[in-house]
Parts: C-alpha cells; structure tokens; sequence
C-alpha cells in the first residue's frame, strides 16, 4: 500500500513544516496588527464649547486607539481642564499637552505636526496615527475603519468632513450653491481622471478631500516621507501630496465622514472657518486651485497615464512623451529616473507649459459642469479601467530607505 506511510516520509515531513511555518507567519502578522498602537492627534485651541462633543465621539469608539494626544496651544479657556475631566470616560489614554508658542509659530499647521510628532512617539514604528481636528465628532467606526485599511496594506487613509447640519443653516444660501458647484465639479473631474488613469487601489466611488479632519498614518511611512510640511496652513493638503510623491498607497474612503462646525470666526488661518467668512462677505473670484477647466483636466489625465507608462519602460515612448509636454527628452529621462513615480510626475508639472494650471472663475464653475458632463459619459461608455501600472511600487521598504 505504497503511498499511505506519509507519516514518516522526509516530503512529509517537509510539508508539516512549510505548514508550520505558515501558520506562524499568519499568527504573527495577526498578532502584530492586534498589538500595534493607534494613537489619535489633536490640535486645539480654544475649544471648551466643542471638545467635549469630540472627546464624546472617541469614547464611544466600537475599537478605541490606544491612546490620544491633545495637544493645546496658546488657549485662553478652559479646554484643557475640560479634556481632563473627560479622562475616566474614554476607554483610550488622554496626554494632554499644554504649550505657548509664538505668533510666528501658532498656527495650525505647526500645532497638527507637533501633535502627530508626539502621537508617533507613542504609536512606535509598527503603530499607526490618526488626526482630527477638536471640532470634530467622530462616527462610532472611525477608527476601525481606518485601522481596517491600514491593515489590509494601505499606507494611508483620507476621510471626509462635513458641516454639522445645525451649523449649515446658518450659512448663506449663495455660499451653500458655491460650495455645491464646487463640490459637483470636484466629483466630476475625479471620475475623468479615474477612467483615463486609474488607481487600483484607489477605485470610483471616492472622494478628494485631504483635510486634517480625518487622516490615517502607518507610522513608519509618516516617519519615512518627513511628516507634516513646515507651513502654517494647509498642512493637510501639503502632507497627502508627499505621501503621493512616494506612491503610497491611499485610499480615499467615502464612508469615513467626519462632522466638524461651520462657524465662522475660526482658530486657524487658511482653514474652513475663514474661508466661510470671507465668502459671506464677497464671492471668492476663483474657485479651488486644484480645479481647472474640463479639457484640460483631461490632458492633464492622459498624460499622466502615458507618463506612468513610460517610468516603467523607459525606452518606450520617451520622445514622443516629451513632445506632447512640449519638454526635451532629457530632462524627461531625467525625471523618469526617480523611484516613485508620484516624486516624477510632480516634476514634470512644475515645469511643463501644457500643465499649467489655469484657474477657474467661481462664476464659470456651471458652465464648467456642463462642458464636463458629456466628456464623463462618453468614458463611462469606452474606457475601461486596467490592472495596476505600477509595476515598481516601491513598498514600504523602499520608502524607509
């Protein structure tokens, strides 16, 4: 009965083995991504009406993180003690940390990086970090839904803000129809660009919003691309667009969606709030510089695709590419060398003239809907997104490096 002795068989013994360690292998990545601290960081400035609402929303967490970093500047109310007394409520560890900067340097984007710098302190190279803002309330799974892509692989996770709906009434109706406009415009753009040039890891439906509101952070890549830029605002914006210089792997989740107020008298410059009232005042001239007319976001799509194309084969498609960026293939080739193609792509931007950027009046953003509209539906109908291009995705590894 050749064939049912596999006990003590040598090849039996080596697929006990393999199996062995497989199983190890999968227990010590579960264990890992069980143990490893998510930490949560927050900066405020005199909050003592809205944090508690906020503190409120993280202690009824269906997965809490370990611990949350407060970090409270340049207050002159009571939102320190106030987060204190929350303290026993939460099911995660409060460090409340009380610091006077300067005016130069009291602004949200130094505030948000300090947090997130002491937040990594406390998460370790294996943990992750996550950022709000204090007048945000948190959905009952925010932090297990940004957990559950950081582990699934994703080096980072974007959430979206909303204005409390109470606060929405309050707001003028012609800036609500801007804010619309902008929004609907937004969406479309994102879907062109998703069928000319898609992300597999990244797929329709998502969103665009890169607001400090909702961010999520595998430690080592935060550490790995600089952390948080050195401005005073826009700190948000600027940090998603080094993670996207490096390629990490981002996904914009639609259903992580974070409330925060729509007052109009704000603590950071450049931020919602000052954006609010101002548009009360006077309609914005131009709407947000990341928007451009629709033709053009299509070029700018296309390339991109051609582009990524290229980085992974050089030798295809180099002059021709050049040509259209109206760019010598030098300095094309040039630019191709970079490891990460986001790092490449943002050069070719910042110097080819057929990407330049050309704003668009707020005024125009209707008629911009409607020239966007029948450019979307034809690609809903020919375009066929594929597989990933990114052949040389560099990894987290890499980006250690």
């Amino acid at each position: 009965m050749r064939g049912i002795r596999l006990a003590g068989s040598p090849r039996c013994a080596h697929v006990i083995t393999c199996l062995f360690q497989i199983i190890r292998r999968c227990a010590l990545t579960f264990f890992a991504a069980k143990t490893a601290r998510a930490v949560i960081a927050i900066p405020a400035k005199n909050e003592a009406e809205l944090i508690h609402a906020c503190l409120a929303s993280l202690a009824r967490q269906s997965e809490p993180a370990d611990d949350i970093v407060l970090l409270v500047n340049n207050t002159t109310d009571c939102t320190a003690e106030i987060a204190h007394s929350l303290a026993a409520s939460l099911r995660s560890r409060l460090h409340v940390h009380e610091v006077t900067l300067s005016h130069e340097h009291a602004n949200a984007g130094t505030m948000r990086r300090f947090a997130m710098e002491k937040a990594a302190e406390l998460a370790g190279p294996q943990g992750a970090i996550l950022t709000t803002d204090a007048d945000g309330q948190l959905p009952f799974d925010w932090v297990a839904r940004n957990l559950a892509w950081l582990r699934a692989g994703y080096d980072a996770v974007c959430g979206r803000a909303v204005i409390d709906p109470a606060d929405e009434t309050l707001i003028p109706v012609h800036l609500l129809q801007d804010d619309w406009a902008e929004t609907q415009y937004t969406a479309l753009l994102d879907e062109i660009d998703h069928w000319v040039d898609p992300r597999p890891w990244d797929p329709w439906p998502r969103h665009t919003h890169r607001s400090g509101a909702s961010i999520a952070v595998r430690s080592a890549v935060y550490a790995a691309v600089g952390g948080l830029p050195h401005v005073s605002h826009s700190e948000d914006r600027g940090f998603v667009a080094r993670l996207e210089h490096r390629d990490c792997k981002i996904r914009h989740d639609t259903e992580i969606t974070v409330t925060v107020s729509g007052r109009h008298s704000g603590r950071a410059r450049g931020g919602m709030a000052e954006a609010i009232a101002r548009r009360i005042i006077k309609q914005d001239e131009w709407a947000d510089d990341r928007l451009e007319m629709p033709q053009a976001a299509l070029r700018r799509a296309e390339l991109r695709c051609r582009a990524r194309a290229v980085w992974q084969s050089p030798v295809h498609g180099l002059p021709s590419l050049a040509s259209m960026l109206m760019l010598p293939p030098a300095q094309v080739e040039r630019f191709m060398r970079s490891p990460w193609f986001g790092g490449a792509w943002a050069d070719i931007e910042s110097v080819s003239p057929v990407l330049r950027r050309m704003p668009i009046p707020m005024a125009a953003l209707r008629d911009a809907i409607m020239e966007a509209k029948p450019i979307l539906n034809q690609l809903r109908k020919t375009a066929v997104p594929s597989g990933t291009r990114l052949s040389r995705d560099p990894g987290l590894q890499a980006l250690a490096e």
